[in-house]
């Protein structure tokens, strides 16, 4: 039998539920992607400017490009400061999902800024219904809006059963960050 090529055909992938491993599900096929010579992004929409957690030193090394724009998960003095990183971030991804020069774009903790009424469901999903029809975009977070899960190609839901955080255990360095 000869292999036929196949014709790429973009999709949306979500990753959403209570449970931990929705970034790092998008990191492996991010990963995934890139081995096969894809072109790769993730924009991070809560972590802050600076981070510098496992995932930013490993894509550092080998070349991944993953950019983090946010004031850190804790809300409240700055609200607005929140907002505005949300929205500058939202308008890179744009840009990057648009462009055409990537095959995959991840977007990271996107739930957050929807939850909070930074970015509107209606936006996103105009993006994502006039992106270029190859280009896969992944999006994670918990409680994802019920209009791009109607949306999305694929939608894996991490439900947690157990957390050792919840017998006091704290966060393990090369696996919660």
């Amino acid at each position: 039998m000869e292999a036929r090529p196949v014709k790429r055909r973009g999709l949306v992938l979500v990753n959403t539920g209570n449970g931990k491993g929705k970034t790092t599900a998008a990191l492996g096929l991010m990963l995934r992607a890139w081995g096969h010579n894809m072109k790769v992004v993730m924009l991070q929409f809560i972590k802050r400017s600076a981070a510098d957690y496992g995932e930013h030193r490993a894509a550092r090394k080998i070349g991944l490009e993953i950019v983090s724009r946010g004031a850190g998960f804790m809300r409240g003095k700055d609200e607005e400061q929140h907002r505005e990183l949300a929205l500058e971030q939202w308008a890179l991804a744009r840009e990057k999902i648009n462009s055409g020069d990537y095959d995959l774009v991840v977007l990271d903790e996107l739930a957050y800024p929807l939850k909070y009424g930074w970015l509107s469901a209606e936006d996103v999903l105009e993006v994502l219904k006039n992106r270029p029809p190859e280009v896969h975009v992944v999006i994670t977070g918990r409680g994802i809006p019920a209009e791009i899960i109607d949306f999305a190609d694929t939608v894996s839901e991490i439900n947690e059963v157990k957390h050792a955080f919840k017998n006091g255990i704290k966060a393990q360095r090369g696996i919660e960050f």
